[in-house]
């Protein structure tokens, strides 16, 4: 039986080469001279695989970026998915600021076809996270506007924490920022008290809440309605989820959920 050949190809290796520079050095370590002879290469051959060392930065990035996304799609969840959320939340940020310059550069290619797949992927395991906020009757708004709050917030925590030097970071304020969106997007799990779930809101917002619930759980009975039937009972969830005042405009969530808008 012919063996085979364990050691990688020259691309695998340069990529592996410039991850591993990029995660102890930074953007400045992974230089020409650094990757070639760290992966056991000429230069051009760096330049005939990725154009310049911008494509091989780009290439690093997503990959780094889309095990991340992997790990995220496939982490065991409980029984709170506003709970799952908010640890979904903690993971997104440790990651990227564990990887400040792979971070800087996915956010810095939104013009390139993979970047925006990879980026893409990542806004769907959040979707799916706040799809079942929604579907437990939790979420206040709908699908699409609590997902592009929590990408947008997240971003912007992310930003500004991998400005401010490591000692100077304040560490409530990656709380404060998840705790005040999920405030806005959510209600409490159970009436106890008198104070929590939604039987406990306004007449508006329980109306809200549970046509955004059920506009959720549409999907899982696709061939219930026509197709006509369907369109006709969305734009009157919708109507009744925008009675609440905290959601976009109407038909939103049902045009969004055939194709992700989000950044």
């Amino acid at each position: 039986m012919p063996s085979r050949d364990p050691t990688p190809d020259a691309r695998t290796r340069i990529v592996r080469a410039a991850t591993k520079l990029l995660a102890t050095g930074g953007r400045n370590a992974v230089t020409t001279r650094a990757v070639s002879a760290a992966a056991g290469v000429q230069p051009p051959t760096i330049y005939r695989q990725f154009g310049d060392m911008q494509g091989l930065l780009d290439v690093v990035a997503r990959e780094t970026y889309a095990v991340h996304v992997r790990k995220q799609a496939t982490r065991a969840l409980t029984n709170d998915p506003v709970e799952d959320l908010r640890r979904g939340w903690d993971l997104e940020l440790a990651f990227n600021l564990a990887h400040p310059d792979a971070f800087a550069l996915k956010i810095s290619a939104p013009s390139v076809a993979a970047s925006v797949k990879v980026v893409h992927e990542g806004v769907e395991v959040l979707q799916g996270l706040v799809l079942r906020v929604a579907e437990a009757g939790r979420l206040r708004v709908d699908v699409t506007h609590a997902r592009d709050l929590i990408y947008a917030a997240g971003t912007g925590v992310t930003l500004t924490l991998i400005a401010t030097p490591a000692e100077q970071r304040d560490p409530r304020l990656s709380v404060t920022m998840r705790e005040a969106i999920l405030t806005a997007i959510t209600v409490p799990a159970s009436p106890e008290a008198g104070n929590g779930g939604p039987d406990a809101a306004p007449a508006a917002e329980r109306v809200a809440v549970h046509a955004v619930a059920l506009q959720a759980l549409l999907t899982e009975a696709p061939g219930v309605l026509s197709p006509a039937e369907r369109q006709l009972l969305s734009d009157w969830l919708d109507r009744l989820a925008a009675s609440a005042g905290v959601r976009d405009a109407p038909g939103s969530y049902r045009r969004r959920r055939t194709g992700l808008t989000g950044p």
